[in-house]
């Protein structure tokens, strides 16, 4: 079964991404854990805590920053094409994710 730009298979949902886009979300990922491990690594070296959470903060703005660019591309790839097929139902979803993410 295919829905728009997202496919189903085997009751998994996939979406193809251009190699650009896939290169870019990672390369922000690799980024995130990174700094992740950098954390890591202050909480071991009993690093002052406000210097901690000042890193933690950028973390938290780098994985809302992802999350900005892989939004701007579901509705501008799937749901747009969803909706274009007659698959109204794209637009309930993108709200109960949009729910979720503003928790």
């Amino acid at each position: 079964m295919k829905k728009g730009c997202c496919n189903v298979i085997d009751e998994e949902r996939h979406k193809v991404r251009t190699h650009e886009e896939q290169k870019d979300l990672i390369t922000r990922l690799n980024k995130i854990e990174g700094q992740i491990r950098g954390i890591h690594k202050m909480v071991e070296d009993n690093i002052y805590c406000p210097d901690i959470l000042i890193q933690v903060s950028a973390v938290t703005s780098a994985l809302n920053s992802f999350n900005k660019v892989l939004l701007a591309s579901h509705i501008k790839g799937c749901v747009t094409e969803d909706i274009k097929a007659g698959q109204e139902e794209a637009v309930d979803e993108l709200v109960t994710v949009l729910q979720k993410l503003m928790k």
